[in-house]
């Protein structure tokens, strides 16, 4: 069952540097630099015909999207969570927290083997960035991409002591459990 837990906006904002410092360093995300495939592999133009462009800025540009405009942030149906970019099962809503304060959907934890991640030097201005790349690395936020399709999802923080996924509802696709 989901919980609404409730923290200010200095603790969220101050979050994002905190989560990649006190996490330490982050798996750099898997690319053509270090060898890994992708299961799911797709062209720019195949990508395009089966996301609508916010959908695609988000997945494949890591665009965040603006809070309270996906499905899934202030509720919590029982069911699974597809990444929208290859239907792999990511999230269980048994691990969602729902912050209606903030808009956007959080779980503590994703599915086994569904998640990597990566560094984020670019701090989008939802967490108190400009949306430009920041060499400083105490500022660099810690990204969370679907293991098979590459997708952008959202983003790991640490948030009151706690570790909590930051998902951009828009990336994901929610099917009930069947009664």
């Amino acid at each position: 069952m989901a919980e609404d837990i409730k923290f200010g906006r200095r603790a969220f904002l101050g979050s994002a540097a905190m989560g990649a410092a006190g996490l330490g360093a982050a798996p750099a995300l898997a690319s053509a630099e270090t060898g890994y495939s992708y299961e799911v592999q797709r062209s720019d133009a195949e990508w395009r015909a089966m996301l609508t462009d916010e959908e695609y800025g988000i997945l494949r540009e890591g665009q965040t999207e603006q809070p309270r405009t996906s499905l899934y942030w202030a509720d919590n149906p029982d069911g699974t969570y597809h990444c929208k970019g290859c239907d792999l099962h990511v999230y269980s809503s048994e691990w969602k927290v729902v912050w209606k304060s903030k808009g956007w959907v959080f779980f503590r934890h994703s599915e086994g083997n569904a998640t990597m991640t990566a560094i984020d030097r670019v701090i989008p201005p939802a967490y108190g960035g400009n949306g430009m790349a920041n060499p400083n690395a105490q500022r660099a936020l810690i990204e969370t991409h679907c293991r098979r399709c590459g997708s952008h999802l959202g983003h790991t923080l640490m948030i009151n002591l706690m570790v909590i996924h930051c998902i951009n509802g828009k990336a994901l696709n929610f099917r009930p459990v069947e009664a």
